[in-house]
């Protein structure tokens, strides 16, 4: 009996990491396709995923180099390139989210290719693109003594797991939302610009008077950006920060997520 139990446990274990090792396969060869497809082979290429971003957080952050100290201690250039590259993460996540499916559907074709595969690729892609701008930026303001070394990384990097969590379950939902449902699609653009300024990414909460700084805590997004910057700057403070709370949000909008991409996979009829 013990063999017996031994030897199926093994099995088992063996079917787990093939098949993960199937996913992962799976996940790069759709990361890799949309790379291709996204930005091509024609001029400096796959250097778009760097320098797009890269680009438009750079502009954000001239505009704020001949600013003052806020009374945060926070210079004003690397406030706004952590707030401006990482919040360029979510918008892409989001946005990129519409028209998702119609434009990836003959890959359903294939078994082993789900809705999620397709969004998780989407989503690391962007992830890519928006870190390395970031680091790329932050590095340059360490070089010119404007900005110093993450001041607790551990921090950083918890927030940028969960703003990158956050997205992806956003990114969901709209995937299943705007298939059937065309106008919901028209308003996933425009709700992102309303959000960039209540986002976080350009204010502390400390800044904001009272009842709104209560409303916003209750804003996963907002709180994000606060863990993000606690991570980043020695002075920034993690009064307003609520990790469980954040967690606890990721997690239904996830579960949310993937139950409707499963229904709305359900409701797909491949020709």
């Amino acid at each position: 009996m013990n063999m017996i139990s031994d030897t199926s446990g093994s099995m088992g274990d063996r079917g787990f990491w093939r098949g993960l090792k199937v996913q992962g396969d799976v996940i790069g060869a759709l990361l890799m396709r949309e790379l291709h497809t996204r930005y091509g082979r024609e001029n400096i290429g796959y250097l778009w995923v760097f320098l797009e971003p890269l680009s438009l957080a750079s502009a954000v952050a001239l505009l704020h180099m001949g600013h003052g100290l806020p009374h945060s201690g926070i210079h004003p250039v690397p406030f706004a390139i952590l707030g401006y590259t990482l919040f360029i993460m979510f918008r892409g996540m989001v946005t990129r989210a519409d028209g998702a499916l119609e434009s990836n559907m003959p890959l359903l074709y294939h078994r082993r290719v789900t809705i999620f595969d397709m969004m998780l690729a989407r989503g690391l892609l962007e992830a890519v693109g928006t870190l390395m701008s970031f680091t790329a930026l932050i590095g340059l303001t360490i070089a010119f003594g404007i900005a110093d070394f993450p001041a607790r990384l551990y921090y950083l990097l918890m927030g940028i797991i969960l703003l990158f969590w956050f997205s992806f379950s956003i990114s969901l939902l709209i995937c299943a939302s705007t298939h059937d449902n065309k106008l919901v699609a028209r308003f996933v653009h425009p709700i992102t610009y309303v959000l960039m300024p209540i986002s976080g990414a350009f204010y502390q909460l400390s800044w904001v008077p009272q009842p709104y700084k209560e409303w916003l805590t209750w804003f996963p997004l907002t709180t994000i950006f606060e863990l993000l910057r606690y991570g980043q700057f020695h002075t920034a403070k993690d009064t307003y920060v609520d990790i469980p709370y954040i967690a606890g949000c990721c997690l239904l909008l996830t579960y949310g997520g993937l139950a409707s991409i499963k229904a709305t996979r359900r409701r797909i009829h491949l020709q």
